[in-house]
């Protein structure tokens, strides 16, 4: 059963205004992933506010996102994340749902499990790869437009927190739901946060999650994607996640 969801400690963060966030973009970083029930983000978050901002976008502190990834007919990008492989790479479209702003993104996992990014603006939010889009993906990627289709879309909700202190954001996203054709999954109920830290080192939030007893989870949203709307791709070394979000959400 899904219970109401509380956001009221979303009000109590000083704010951080779009513009100012261009100082903590960390396109170079280090990512940790975590799975958690809703209702547990207030308590989460109780005790952060003296060393977190929140990002606040004309008075909203929840804001839709859309993305769509691209991957081949094999899905590689997926077995080369549930493989372990490093040096991997995921292809993407990204657009800001109240700015109506559209980025084509490549993220690279290099064998120093660091993530880098790299990203163009694009005028059009249709999943086409063309232009200066096209440009990224040869000279950033093992990938040519030919070996990449559209695969599946995912909506979401996201708060950003920004350390005061540390080169540190925290992404938490909600109301996440897939969409390939006619198949859709949603995961309402569900919070995925994401630590991105310039270097890996402890910070308020990594503490506050083990204190919590959150352990990292080792899943993308899209691998967790294809793993709702594709039959018969493997799994097995995601089992553990998934039987860790379906306790979550039971």
């Amino acid at each position: 059963m899904i219970e109401p969801f509380d956001d009221s400690i979303l009000g109590t963060f000083h704010p951080i205004m779009l513009e100012q966030m261009d100082e903590v973009k960390l396109l170079n970083r280090v990512d940790t992933k975590f799975v958690v029930n809703q209702n547990r983000l207030n308590t989460i978050l109780e005790g952060l506010q003296d060393d977190y901002y929140m990002l606040d976008i004309s008075g909203v502190r929840m804001y839709p996102y859309n993305t769509t990834y691209f991957d081949t007919d094999e899905l590689i990008a997926y077995r080369n994340h549930h493989n372990g492989k490093l040096n991997r790479y995921k292809v993407r479209l990204r657009t800001y749902m109240l700015s109506g702003q559209n980025y084509f993104e490549i993220k690279f996992k290099n064998n120093k499990k660091r993530t880098i990014k790299s990203r163009v603006t694009v005028q059009s939010a249709a999943p086409v790869i063309a232009g200066k889009a096209e440009e990224l993906l040869l000279r950033k990627s093992p990938f040519t437009v030919a070996d990449l289709n559209p695969k599946l879309s995912v909506s979401f909700v996201r708060t950003t927190l920004v350390s005061k202190k540390m080169n540190e954001r925290i992404t938490i996203d909600r109301a996440i739901s897939y969409q390939n054709g006619n198949r859709q999954k949603n995961f309402d109920g569900l919070l995925i946060i994401e630590v991105k830290q310039g270097k890996s080192e402890e910070s308020p939030a990594m503490r506050r999650l083990h204190q919590l007893h959150i352990n990292p989870a080792r899943l993308s949203k899209y691998c967790l994607g294809i793993l709702s709307l594709y039959d018969g791709v493997k799994h097995n070394l995601f089992k553990e996640t998934l039987l860790n979000i379906n306790r979550i959400l039971a």
